[in-house]
């Protein structure tokens, strides 16, 4: 089965977010919507997306700095402008911050999705995995294969390292059993299952400080990595 492209949309204004969320609404595509560069960027670092659409003037942060701070993090990730804003200069700080396209408002979502695609043909896959992610009052480094508290810096296995990453890329989303073992150990059989339980139990008891952090078991189904908002 062909995974839908995520797609995050940062954008203050509701009458273009409410179009676009309902222009997108289909089975190809996962749409997440924020209105502010603060919870937008929040977003990035927990979650992976394939694209971006970047307004510009936003409270908080804005899209230009937005940009920055995704590009410098998640250096493969893709972005494009939607904006108002349509000096010479302004397009160039677009282009020069590594934006794919500009794109002038009001526009044409036709022709906004024509060239997303380009961009995800062209890409063909997820973005760059993160190098961390925040997980309550946790922060996970993947490269470094550790999970840090405010008092405590725990080393992972392999193993254990590679099945958070998984969770951390489907926060608040249910995973099945079978393909949690498939993304782990490239096969899916009973003892391997039982394999993947032992490490579960071992990162629950590592996320236990925070009770908006849990690895849950969801009957007959699979797991699921709950992070309170």
């Amino acid at each position: 089965m062909t995974l839908n492209k995520k797609i995050l949309l940062v954008e203050d204004d509701a009458q273009i977010g409410l179009l676009l969320m309902d222009y997108f609404a289909d089975p190809k595509y996962q749409m997440i919507w924020k209105r502010d560069g603060l919870s937008a960027l929040d977003a990035v670092t927990k979650q992976m997306f394939d694209v971006c659409l970047l307004d510009v003037n936003m409270p908080g942060m804005d899209g230009f700095s937005l940009a920055k701070q995704i590009k410098n993090r998640f250096s493969e990730l893709p972005f494009i402008f939607i904006t108002a804003r349509s000096l010479k200069e302004d397009k160039l700080k677009g282009y020069q911050l590594g934006a794919e396209d500009y794109i002038l408002k009001p526009f044409d979502p036709d022709e906004l999705e024509c060239k997303m695609d380009v961009i995800l043909r062209r890409t063909n896959h997820r973005a760059s995995t993160p190098d961390q992610y925040k997980l309550g009052s946790y922060v996970f480094n993947t490269k470094q294969m550790e999970l840090v508290s405010t008092h405590n810096t725990v080393k992972l296995t392999e193993k254990e390292n590679l099945i958070l990453q998984m969770f951390c890329n489907q926060i608040n989303s249910v995973i099945r059993r079978e393909d949690a073992v498939k993304q782990v150990y490239g096969k899916f059989d009973y003892f391997l299952g039982r394999s993947i339980d032992v490490f579960i139990t071992r990162l629950r008891k590592l996320l236990k400080d925070d009770p908006g952090v849990k690895i849950e078991n969801i009957y007959k189904v699979g797991f699921m990595l709950r992070v309170k908002e």
